[in-house]
C-alpha cells in the first residue's frame, strides 16, 4: 500500500471523530466527492495482514449504526470485497486474519434483523401474477390460459412469500455462514440503484471467484488465487445472480457476463433448481438485447423486453353498431302471418310483414339479401363495410310498421265479425 493512500486512510479515520452530531448528514454527503478515498479502502480490505484493516472496519461499522442512509450505503458498498475477504480466509484455515471483518458482517446483519425498537423484523415478498402485466412479462405474449377452476379460483389472488425471524448471530459457523452472508447480500441488492461502478464489478469477480476455485474452469479463466473449493448454497447463488442481472443491464456486460456463465456452471454441477431457473431466465431475457455498454454513469436500471399492445378491435367486440344491428335483425325475423284456412268462413288472409325492412342492410358491417326461398343471405364480398342508418329513414320505417300492425288488427276484427255474423245467421235459422 502505497503511504498515499495510507493517508487518505488515516485521514477520514480522524476526520468522522471529531465531526458533531449536528454535521454528520453534510459529511455524509461530502463522501461522494472524495475520489481517491475509496480505492484506498479497497486496497485496504484487500491486505489481510494491514494495520489499517481494524480501524477501517470499525469505522464502517459506525456509518452503519448511525442510521444515516448515506452512511449505510457507503458501507454497503464494500460488502462484495469483505464477503470474499472472509470466505478466502476461511478457505486459507487462517480465521486470525478476518477477527474484524467477522464482527463487521455480524454486526451489519444483526442490525439489519431488528426494527428501530429491537423487535425481529419479518420480511415479505409478493409473488408476481403471470394473468396480471408486470415490467417482466405480458399476459397476451404467453398464450391462452386454461380457464379451469383452479385457475379462476386463483385469478386476483396475489401469493405472499414470508421471510424470517432471523436469529442473532454472535460467530460465524459452518452452519450459519451462508444464511448471514446471503441474508446480507439481500440488503446488498435492494441498494442496487446506489452502488458505483467499482462495486458492481467486485460483485462480478465475487460471483466468479466463489464459483470456479477448486474446479477446471479456474485454469480456462486464468484465476490464480486460491484453488481450494467453496461451499456454496442455492439461495446464496441466487442473490448473486440478482446482483449481476443489475450489473449486465449497467455498463458491466463483459464481467456481468462472465459472472453469469460461472454461477451457471456450479449450479449445474450442484444441481441447484433455483439458481438454474433464475439464472437462465435472465440469460433468455437477454439473449439478443443491446445492453448498454458504455453508459456506467447514467440512469440506473434494469433492460426488460415489453410486448407491444395491440391497436386492433376484435370482430366480436360489442359496439353501437353491432348492438344496432343486432336490433334490425331481431325485428326482422318475427313475421307474423294469419293462416286462411285456420279462419272460418274461407276468407283468404294475405301473409302480413310487421318490419316491411328493405331488402338490403348492413348488420356488423355485413351485406344482408333476400334469397328467393325468404332466407337472408349473408354478402361475404360486404364484409368489414359499415354503414349508419338515418333518422329519417329510421322514422319512416318505423311508421311503415305501425301501419302495417294496424292493418293487420282490422283485418283480424273483420274476419271476426264476418264470422259471428255467419255463426248467428245459423243459429237463427236453426
Amino acid at each position: 500500500m502505497l503511504a498515499m493512500d495510507q493517508g487518505v486512510v488515516e485521514e477520514w479515520l480522524s476526520e468522522f471523530k471529531t465531526l458533531p452530531d449536528s454535521a454528520i448528514s453534510t459529511y455524509a454527503a461530502s463522501l461522494r466527492d472524495k475520489g481517491v478515498l475509496v480505492p484506498a479502502l479497497y486496497k485496504v480490505i484487500r491486505e489481510n495482514y494491514s494495520d489499517l484493516l481494524e480501524p477501517v472496519c470499525h469505522q464502517l461499522f459506525e456509518f452503519y449504526r448511525s442510521g444515516v442512509p448515506q452512511l449505510q450505503r457507503f458501507t454497503l458498498q464494500f460488502l462484495p470485497e469483505l464477503l470474499w475477504s472472509l470466505l478466502s480466509v476461511s478457505a486459507a484455515r487462517d480465521p486470525h486474519t478476518s477477527g474484524c471483518i467477522e464482527a463487521l458482517l455480524l454486526g451489519i446483519y444483526n442490525l439489519e434483523i431488528v426494527d428501530k425498537d429491537g423487535q425481529s423484523k419479518i420480511l415479505s415478498f409478493t409473488v408476481p401474477s403471470l394473468s396480471k402485466p408486470s415490467v417482466y412479462h405480458e399476459p397476451s405474449a404467453i398464450g391462452s390460459i386454461a380457464l379451469t377452476e383452479g385457475a379462476l379460483a386463483n385469478h386476483g389472488l396475489s401469493r405472499v412469500v414470508y421471510s424470517g425471524p432471523h436469529l442473532q448471530r454472535e460467530t460465524f459457523t459452518a452452519q450459519n455462514r451462508f444464511e448471514v452472508l446471503t441474508f446480507l447480500l439481500l440488503c446488498y441488492n435492494a441498494a442496487l440503484s446506489y452502488m458505483t461502478s467499482t462495486s458492481l464489478q467486485s460483485l462480478c469477480q465475487l460471483s466468479s471467484r466463489v464459483c470456479i476455485c477448486g474446479y477446471p474452469r479456474q485454469q480456462m479463466r486464468r484465476y490464480k488465487g486460491i484453488s481450494t473449493r467453496l461451499t456454496v448454497t442455492s439461495e446464496f447463488l441466487v442473490q448473486l445472480i440478482t446482483g449481476i442481472h443489475y450489473a449486465l443491464c449497467n455498463g458491466e456486460v463483459e464481467l456481468g457476463s462472465k459472472a453469469l456463465d460461472d454461477v451457471l456452471y456450479r449450479a449445474q454441477l450442484e444441481l441447484f433448481p433455483e439458481a438454474l431457473l433464475v439464472g437462465n431466465a435472465i440469460k433468455s431475457s437477454l439473449h439478443g438485447a443491446a445492453l448498454k455498454s458504455n453508459n456506467k454513469e447514467g440512469a440506473r436500471s434494469i433492460q426488460v423486453e415489453i410486448t407491444p399492445t395491440s391497436s386492433r378491435i376484435s370482430r366480436n367486440a360489442v359496439t353501437s353498431l353491432s348492438i344496432r344491428g343486432h336490433r334490425w335483425k331481431r325485428h326482422e325475423s318475427q313475421e307474423v302471418s294469419v293462416d286462411s284456412d285456420a279462419a272460418m268462413g274461407g276468407v283468404a288472409i294475405p301473409e302480413i310483414s310487421v318490419t316491411g325492412a328493405s331488402s338490403e342492410r348492413m348488420v356488423n358491417g355485413e351485406s344482408l339479401r333476400p334469397r328467393p326461398d325468404g332466407r337472408t343471405q349473408i354478402d361475404g364480398d360486404a364484409l368489414g363495410a359499415s354503414s349508419e342508418v338515418s333518422l329519417e329513414a329510421r322514422s319512416h320505417e318505423s311508421n311503415t310498421r305501425s301501419q302495417e300492425v294496424r292493418r293487420q288488427k282490422s283485418v283480424r276484427r273483420m274476419v271476426e265479425n264476418e264470422s259471428s255474423g255467419l255463426a248467428s245467421t245459423g243459429r237463427s235459422q236453426y
